[in-house]
């Protein structure tokens, strides 16, 4: 459980990282990629999130 916890941190770091590139980034191609970066990002912690959460449950 401490590695799923562990790289969930990493991911949360991640989003803030992507987060900052696009709102300083000055070309709508960048801005977008990294949006979508983030948000790929997000999906891949809420999935870890939601496995850590059945863990506790068993």
């Amino acid at each position: 459980m401490e590695d799923m916890q562990a790289h969930l941190e990493k991911l949360r770091t991640q989003i803030a990282e992507c987060e900052m590139i696009r709102d300083l980034a000055t070309g709508k191609a960048k801005r977008d990629l990294f949006a979508k970066v983030a948000d790929h990002y997000r999906v891949l912690a809420s999935e870890i999130e939601r496995a850590i959460a059945e863990a506790k449950l068993t």
